[in-house]
């Protein structure tokens, strides 16, 4: 944002230039790492625009869930119009609904969006889980990809893996679980560090998929204090922090988003210094 709170286009280009520059392999414009819950419907697309413009060799993955599934359909519909490659899409949150309304939420978008679409469970935020169960019968819709699993449990992901039809795509929602969710037969992740540290995240997943399991432990080590550290407070606080500090925006946050406190700024410094950046 800039400092009267508008969309700062200038910086979010330089980060997808950055980002780009640096091996990632896919872009998530209005995730919550991206403010998507504060922005208004047309700022949200605005962004998505943005970056499917800026975007020269990553895959741009549109955020474009709701917690309605009316509202889902349209903005996913209208990021598909926009040139979107593909869409994530959140299990609805607050109204905590039952396994089945939650697989006609995604059915329901599947049908309206003819682009590859991304589960996104992260009961943390919505309030309730996506089952194994849940995910499998949505695996046998034919656009729905893969899914971002943010669940923090372990067990749940690996009985995914188990049991996942051929070419459905089980990412990592948590950075600090990547090296563990890859090393259990997952694909990669939807990296909130990466915002600042894209060259060894990359790096990291990158070896993974090649099978350089040393190489990628090795990364996961360096970079697990920071993984921890991005999370001190509520995301997307100390990410937007840190990118300021790298000269990526003014770390103007809106409500109710509040600037990351005095304590752990000073914590956040250090590991600003600890990775140069």
């Amino acid at each position: 944002m800039n400092r009267d709170g508008s969309v700062d286009e200038e910086a979010l280009r330089r980060l997808v230039d950055f980002q780009e520059e640096n091996g990632v392999d896919m872009l998530l414009p209005c995730g919550s790492t991206g403010e998507a819950a504060t922005l208004s419907s047309e700022e949200h697309l605005k962004v998505i625009k943005i970056v499917v413009d800026q975007a020269k060799k990553a895959k741009v993955i549109a955020g474009a869930g709701s917690n309605c599934t009316r509202e889902a359909v349209e903005l996913s519909s209208k990021a598909a119009d926009y040139g979107a490659d593909g869409l994530l899409s959140i299990s609805p949150y607050y109204v905590k609904p039952t396994q089945e309304g939650i697989y006609r939420h995604y059915e329901a978008i599947a049908k309206a969006a003819d682009l590859p679409i991304i589960i996104y469970n992260v009961p943390g935020r919505t309030g309730s889980n996506i089952t194994a169960e849940t995910e499998i019968r949505m695996a046998s819709i034919p656009n729905i990809a893969g899914v971002k699993e943010a669940s923090g449990n372990i067990e749940q992901i690996q009985a995914i893996l188990a049991k996942r039809p051929e070419g459905f795509t089980v990412l990592s929602g948590d950075d600090s679980m990547t090296y563990d969710v890859m090393c259990s037969g997952g694909h990669g992740v939807f990296s909130v560090v990466s915002n600042c540290l894209p060259k060894q995240c990359s790096e990291m997943v990158h070896c993974l998929q090649n099978g350089n399991r040393d190489r990628a432990r090795e990364l996961n080590n360096q970079l697990m204090p920071i993984f921890k550290g991005a999370f001190i407070e509520s995301n997307p606080i100390p990410i937007k922090y840190i990118m300021a500090k790298m000269g990526f925006g003014t770390n103007t946050l809106r409500l109710p988003l509040t600037p990351l406190s005095k304590e752990n700024a000073e914590k956040i410094d250090e590991m600003i210094a600890q990775y140069g950046l």
